[in-house]
């Protein structure tokens, strides 16, 4: 890798000042620092870092406190991490030379296209740290509200899977879902593995934490087994159960989607070229071959309109035939949550229902996995078209899917039971009626305050679903936490907002 260093490298001891940055490389150096004045370093300038051969690109806070000494430098745990460094080591920090691609980022804002040869070299440019959070911002910002042409799109992809891994698994066949999200307590990935595994097909499942929502995949399977699988780890469970459910993050496919998806969720920007390369060179790099897309639709969810949806739902297929993956994409109701819990350990316990077939199962949350089940099975051509949902509902009915869902957790490390938060909170109906409509975002904005994802067994169980008859006082949903803080926190904000739940 080009560091882009000068000849007048300048050394400091690197001390560890314990401040997270989340994916952002910061160095703190004192304003008075020799090196810094030196060297005409500023507050946000952007330097190279090195520790032998390992580099990063880093922004610059200067400091005017005696929290570091004059011979130290202070780095965020991500920069240390990616350094590989300890307190007392010695690093070397230069000037950072213009960085070539952003250009073409440029460019693009002045209603140029990106080429092929552009997009491969900005990615590779973000997976190296070469990108602050602002340039980030600024290539996020230029690919928004359709700027990205069906080509620049493929070509996106291409480079985004051409930055990672990319795994074989000497398979004609390996299948995967991913569902586009935007709804709460929408878990459904943990029974559909099973129920696809049992069917004694291929399904190595790369799944991801929360950034914005109260749980991801990865954070709710947390709960009940381990998911920091390194490769050989996924393999060995894979060629064993043939399915798996693991943190893709463990694994670096497609690196570059996780770093522009942490800037793009802080501005709350939803590109959907992006999110389609986002999606797709996962599948690509995970090795799939044959994936259905779940595309929900309602007020509140990702996706608004019908039409909307068709459109996604037609470049899904075209970007997936150009990089060589099977894709079916399926428009569902995108109206409520799906399960009755929302928050990690909230949605296992759901998970758990539904595969054991207990009696108080979501039933949504079941009719949802067996029909995205059922889509992938007639795709594999493991049954007739038509015929899908019925196989995917026996399998899972006859406990098979269960079976096979605590032998992939015990081949991943083990299986164990998810936690119950010590502190719950009820929300009453304050008048009689039927329940209209569901404010999904406040619904997920509400379980985050109490402390999910981070704490695993906070969140809400939701009881008031689309059309039920509602009298004065009755339950419409549960407030979890696991300390008096996040719930009177969570408490506050529920009672100051729009009611979650409409009811007429």
């Amino acid at each position: 890798m080009s560091t882009g260093m000068t000849n007048s490298e300048s050394h400091l001891l690197v001390k560890n000042i314990g401040i997270d940055t989340y994916r952002e490389n910061i160095i703190f150096m004192r304003y008075d620092c020799d090196v810094c004045r030196s060297e005409g370093f500023t507050a946000l300038t952007r330097v190279i870092v090195a520790n032998g051969k390992k580099s990063v690109v880093a922004t610059l806070n200067v400091v005017t406190s005696d929290i570091i000494a004059h011979h130290e430098v202070g780095l965020s745990t991500e920069c240390m991490k990616r350094l590989d460094v300890k307190t007392g080591d010695t690093i070397h920090i230069s000037h950072l030379d213009p960085i070539e691609s952003f250009k073409k980022v440029r460019g693009k804002m002045y209603g140029n296209r990106f080429t092929e040869a552009a997009l491969d070299e900005i990615i590779k440019d973000i997976v190296a740290g070469r990108y602050s959070n602002v340039e980030l911002a600024s290539f996020i910002t230029a690919c928004v509200n359709s700027n990205l042409d069906i080509n620049e799109v493929v070509s996106l992809t291409k480079a985004m899977i051409g930055s990672g891994l990319q795994l074989d698994w000497g398979k004609e066949l390996v299948l995967d879902k991913h569902c586009i999200g935007g709804l709460p307590g929408n878990r459904t990935t943990p029974v559909i593995v099973s129920i696809i595994a049992a069917c004694g097909l291929t399904i190595p499942k790369t799944s991801s934490r929360a950034i914005t929502s109260p749980a991801g995949t990865a954070d709710t399977m947390e709960t009940m087994a381990p998911v920091n699988l390194s490769i050989d780890q996924m393999r060995k469970v894979v060629e064993a159960e043939g399915g798996c459910i693991a943190w893709g993050g463990a694994v670096q496919l497609s690196p570059a989607d996780d770093i522009i998806i942490s800037v793009e969720k802080a501005l709350d920007i939803d590109s959907e070229g992006q999110m389609i390369a986002s999606v797709l060179s996962k599948k690509r790099s995970a090795g799939s071959t044959h994936v259905i897309i779940d595309i929900p639709v309602g007020d509140t969810a990702k996706v608004r309109t019908q039409e909307s949806a068709t459109q996604l739902q037609n470049q899904f297929h075209k970007v997936g035939a150009a990089i060589g993956i099977n894709v079916k994409s399926i428009i569902t109701d995108g109206s409520q949550p799906i399960g009755a819990g929302i928050g990690p350990a909230l949605e296992a316990h759901d998970v758990l229902k539904v595969l054991k077939n207990d009696h108080f199962h979501s039933a949504s949350l079941k009719e949802r996995s067996v029909y995205v089940a059922g889509a992938l099975l007639e795709l594999s051509g493991k049954c007739v078209t038509g015929k899908g949902i019925d196989y995917a509902k026996e399998t899972l009915e006859s406990g098979k899917a269960y079976q096979k869902f605590i032998r992939i957790c015990e081949a991943q490390g083990g299986f164990k039971e998810p936690p119950t938060a010590p502190k719950q909170f009820d929300i009453l109906a304050e008048k009689s009626g039927k329940v209209a409509s569901i404010d999904n975002r406040t619904l997920a904005r509400i379980a985050k305050l109490a402390g999910a994802p981070k704490s695993p067994s906070a969140g809400i169980q939701f009881l008031s679903p689309l059309g039920k008859t509602i009298s004065k006082g009755d339950l419409l949903y549960t407030i979890h936490a696991e300390s008096d803080g996040e719930l009177s926190y969570a408490k506050n904000y529920a009672s100051s907002t729009h009611p979650v739940v409409t009811i007429i």
